[in-house]
């Protein structure tokens, strides 16, 4: 029973402590498992299922940053695809010269 209860106080900590993250860094969810070394599933299970009943205001604003991320998702996969092909004209050029 006493590690049962330690388990989830410390799931508990873990979904306060990414959520204070992410609103903190205005972090994606990748970004923030990146950062603490755990998967996505479990950063999104923590801030989006968890994270509500433990501090509703902290995951009401966490969901919010998540949002905006969301809604700009496809300007930066436009970015990166950009960023790789410069990288691939300047390896081309340097390769030419």
């Amino acid at each position: 029973m006493h590690n049962q209860m330690t388990q989830t106080n410390q799931t508990n900590d873990r979904a306060v402590m990414l959520g204070t993250y992410i609103l903190e860094h205005r972090t994606t969810v990748r970004a923030a498992a990146k950062q603490y070394g755990i998967s996505k599933s479990t950063v999104h299970k923590d801030v989006s299922e968890r994270l509500p009943y433990i501090q509703p205001e902290l995951a009401e604003q966490v969901h919010e940053v998540l949002l905006q991320n969301k809604q700009e998702r496809h300007i930066r996969g436009g970015m990166a695809t950009k960023k790789k092909y410069a990288r691939l004209r300047q390896v081309r050029n340097r390769e030419e010269s």
